[in-house]
């Protein structure tokens, strides 16, 4: 997710960059391999033979050695680059928008006013703001996977908000900039989080939102929930509301997400530090190796009360119920929510880490072998996480959630010759003992380092990632991608990227050794490279074209019949000028090399999340913030809703005439 503006491409929404260690950069490692060799395979495909793996795309090894490519699999006309204020999609295809901001959860509750005067407990029992990482769920998924393509859950992230569009005249602040009413407060709050819609396809075809659901529900930045894992009840999470460090309220920046193989939704929590404060001048390192600034991002913490307050995380902040200094370690999580079960308590899982989660991933299962997932840390110069449970998953049991609880978690290092390597963030493993041993690094226990995630991984020598977001693996073969959006941070070029800084992205993917998930060892190359038609190439190692230029991938997810499908989150000058338009989705075959664009977002927006039915012939897909900077007096944007209506993040569903399957 990006939301900057300053610099030019991009502006204050993102966490600032707060990694100062010397661990290698990944174009520093790009560089040793070379541009060519990472994208057409090369030294890589050497490395993965000799690790006992072979990567998959026929375009990249076709292009390497000159053999006929496989065709391609995406039946239809891209879709040309466009500014125009609507969602475009390929002739053929229907696209609809749904559930957008404001929509009750359930036929009983408040409806949505244009003027903005809902109030904070409409907005509780709403559709929150901004949409990103979603999941269906079919009804019969109580226990796992299901197979209901008419009736289901719809569960939907809700990663920040427009504060001038969500009252009547916007925020209200004192000279100083302070807030002052917080009624506007705790509606901002309630916007936030997560939202469980039931929805069921009508027989005209149409989807609703069932009336008076069980299950709707929403989960927001004040929900009570629990707190698991090795860092339960640890010093550093001792606050006022729970001084035993046990529990905690409300999920917040909720940005990608993931879904378990026994039925429950994760959230991840993505850019939280820039909701808190700090003015200590000796902050510790588990609030400013997260970017702590002096001032919170909606100034939330400027109102009295405990409930804002707790946004002020500087030492002497207190009230007469106490000091609010942990209560930013207990946000950077996952937070795993039961969608069936309206009564259950969230559960924020600490083995997993604290940073910047985009989102989470599993592993396909394998018989015998533990659980495995993978996560990125979006922000600049950050890492790419792996975890892995202690027990083996066992098939049909929700109590499969003590596999969040009880693992190992490993922090990637990509090596210049193609290899790399999981380096272990656990305070009994001799390794990680050793590299707290060199770097003169110390951790009180494992929950230390769970709440430190950032500095253990500095101190194990990870590699510095340009922003790794979304992750997606391949349903057939196995193998991992993830995006890397952008890093403009970077000054000089590398043979691999000669860009004065990656403003653009890419996409890299490994496998594991010998085709195990548990390995600590795999192969890796480049996949994609965004970029313009003259600065960029695809997975066969050819230039984009004008079907399928883009920039900042971010949003990624495979289909059932392994195409992977790309999401981009443009913004700033990079967004309102230049070759690429609106953001986009475009649809990518790794076996032919084939990338095109598949859909066109309107003004403003940032195209993420995305879900299907089972039988494929429903695609879900978000459009975040259309019309962004907009004000009820200026409106960039009017969709979905036409001419003179305030712009709202809602839902695209997407059919097939004749009601086929997507693709």
């Amino acid at each position: 997710m990006t939301t900057d503006k300053d610099p030019p491409l991009f502006g204050n929404g993102d966490e600032l960059p707060s990694n100062r260690s010397d661990n290698p950069h990944i174009n520093d490692l790009i560089e040793g391999i070379g541009r060519r060799q990472v994208i057409a395979g090369g030294m890589a495909m050497g490395i993965l033979a000799f690790l006992g793996v072979s990567m998959p795309s026929a375009g990249m090894a076709a292009q390497a050695n000159g053999l006929l490519k496989r065709p391609g699999r995406l039946p239809f006309a891209p879709v040309a680059v466009s500014r125009a204020d609507v969602v475009t999609v390929p002739e053929g295809f229907q696209a609809k928008a749904f559930i957008p901001w404001g929509t009750p959860i359930c036929d009983s509750y408040p409806a949505y006013r244009e003027d903005g005067t809902n109030s904070a407990q409409d907005q509780a029992e709403q559709i929150g703001m901004h949409h990103d990482g979603m999941h269906y769920f079919p009804i019969d998924a109580q226990s796992g996977r299901g197979h209901n393509s008419e009736h289901g859950l719809l569960v939907v992230n809700h990663e920040y908000i427009d504060a001038p569009l969500l009252h009547p005249n916007g925020t209200t602040v004192d000279a100083n900039g302070n807030r002052t009413v917080p009624e506007e407060v705790r509606k901002e709050i309630n916007a936030h989080g997560v939202s469980v819609v039931e929805i069921r396809r009508t027989p005209h075809g149409d989807w609703e939102v069932v009336a008076n659901s069980k299950f709707g529900r929403r989960i927001t930045a004040a929900t009570p929930m629990e707190i698991q894992g090795p860092a339960r009840g640890h010093p550093l999470l001792s606050t006022v509301y729970s001084p035993n460090g046990t529990a905690t309220r409300g999920t917040q920046n909720n940005c990608s997400n993931g879904f378990t193989p026994w039925g429950t939704y994760l959230t991840c929590e993505e850019n939280w530090a820039g909701y808190f404060a700090t003015r200590d001048s000796d902050v510790p390192r588990e609030l400013k190796r997260y970017g702590l600034g002096t001032k919170g991002r909606f100034g939330w913490e400027t109102l009295e009360g405990d409930e804002f307050q707790r946004f002020d995380a500087t030492r002497k902040a207190e009230t007469a119920s106490g000091d609010y200094r942990n209560e930013p370690n207990h946000f950077g999580w996952i937070v795993e929510i039961d969608p069936f079960d309206p009564q259950s308590v969230p559960v924020k899982r600490t083995a997993l880490g604290r940073f910047a989660h985009e989102g989470v991933i599993f592993a396909p299962i394998q018989p015998g072998k533990p659980l495995v997932c993978y996560s990125g840390d979006d922000s600049r110069n950050e890492y790419i996480y792996k975890y892995i449970s202690r027990d083996k998953f066992h098939p049909g049991h929700h109590a499969n959630s003590h596999l969040l609880d009880e693992g190992t978690l490993y922090v990637a290092r990509f090596n210049a010759d193609g290899t790399g390597d999981w380096l272990p963030l656990d305070i009994q493993d001799p390794l990680f003992q050793a590299a707290c041993t060199a770097k003169g690094a110390s951790f009180a226990d494992q929950g230390d380092v769970l709440i430190n995630a950032r500095t253990a991984a500095d101190t194990v020598g990870a590699t510095k990632m340009d922003r790794p977001e979304w992750g997606a693996v391949h349903p057939e073969i196995g193998d991992i991608y993830f995006t890397l959006t952008n890093n403009i941070n970077r000054t000089e070029p590398d043979a691999a990227n000669p860009r004065a800084s990656n403003a653009y992205g890419h996409i890299i993917r490994w496998k594991e050794e010998n085709q195990d998930y548990s390995a600590t060892r795999f192969g890796w190359n480049i996949f994609l490279l965004g970029g313009p038609e003259d600065d960029s190439r695809g997975p066969d190692g050819t230039a984009l074209t004008a079907d399928n230029i883009h920039a900042s991938p971010d949003g990624l997810w495979f289909d059932p019949e392994g195409r992977l499908w790309i999401q981009t989150d443009m913004s700033g000058s990079q967004l309102s000028a230049g070759p690429f338009g609106n953001n986009q989705m475009l649809v990518a075959d790794p076996e032919s090399g084939e990338v095109k664009r598949f859909l066109v977002g309107p003004v403003g927006c940032e195209v993420t999340g995305i879900t299907a039915t089972p039988d494929f012939r429903t695609l879900f897909v978000n459009i975040q913030h259309p019309g962004e900077g907009s004000t009820p007096s200026n409106l960039l944007s009017t969709w979905p809703d036409g001419p003179g209506k305030l712009p709202r993040s809602a839902t695209v569903v997407i059919t097939r005439e004749g009601w086929r399957k997507v693709l």
